[in-house]
């Protein structure tokens, strides 16, 4: 059994690189896959991969758990700054 406990969101936003916090913020502002792609000139196969690995690092289980920690980013602009 894995007793280790998930990441606060401090420290899963922490681990993410500049554009995967990118990718977050973007969902945060309500963005669809298809949105984000566009916006960032990817496709939405490269945003499901960014999403991917953002749910790996922090432990989200869910798209709600996703929604929640990208909330969070939102909520603080030193966590989401890209260029």
């Amino acid at each position: 059994m894995d007793t280790r406990r998930p990441p606060t969101a401090a420290e899963a936003l922490a681990s993410l690189s500049v554009r995967e916090r990118e990718v977050l913020r973007h969902l945060a502002d309500g963005l669809t896959y298809t949105s984000i792609a566009r916006r960032m000139d990817l496709s939405p196969h490269t945003v499901d991969t960014y999403l991917r690995r953002i749910r790996e690092k922090s432990g989200a289980r869910s798209r709600v758990g996703l929604l929640r920690l990208a909330i969070a980013a939102a909520e603080d602009p030193d966590q989401t700054q890209y260029p």
